[in-house]
């Protein structure tokens, strides 16, 4: 237990010192869905699909957000956040790409930094990494890894990003 606590802390903390101005800038982006005539719109994968349902039904919901369904039509006041284990994820993939070609700006959290080979980042406006890549402990057979908190280090970084947001959109009201 001892362990697992240190490496969650570590994680957690890298990622809010890695992408404490993605946090900023995601807030922003979004929030200009929701101070125009735009909806926030989740969409996670796998087990990243838990952020998008936290979002809508937490004790304190994300205004403005509606979950992600494939074939929705997304306008153009429409903000996107896209949540995703890896960035090499086929369908965050797909429904970048799609994005991009309509021109409708997106943030994203996935597992690896952004770099140049990095797709899924050089498409979105704002990119997040969670830093989880394989798993935080040593498992028992050798040269395994076992945990990987991709889903608490994404709520992590969208509590960050629901602070600011939350404080951008009241100062409009």
């Amino acid at each position: 237990m001892k362990i697992l606590m240190t490496q969650i802390g570590g994680l957690l903390q890298r990622a809010g010192s890695n992408n404490e101005e993605a946090v900023e800038e995601t807030a922003r982006l979004l929030a200009q869905a929701t101070i125009g005539e735009g909806r926030v719109i989740f969409a996670g994968f796998d087990e990243m699909e838990a952020v998008g349902l936290n979002a809508l039904h937490s004790a304190e919901p994300f205004r403005g957000a509606v979950r992600y369904e494939e074939g929705m039509e997304i306008h153009s006041a429409d903000r996107v956040w896209l949540f995703a284990r890896s960035a090499t994820d086929a369908r965050a993939l797909q429904l970048a790409r799609r994005l991009a070609e309509q021109f409708i700006p997106f943030a994203v959290v996935a597992g690896e930094k952004a770099t140049e080979d990095n797709e899924l980042a050089d498409l979105a406006y704002t990119y997040m990494a969670t830093g989880v890549v394989k798993g935080i402990l040593p498992g028992e057979d050798i040269g395994s890894r076992i945990v990987q908190p991709n889903l608490l280090v994404a709520l992590f970084l969208y509590e960050a990003v629901k602070m600011a947001y939350d404080e951008m959109v009241s100062e409009e009201e």
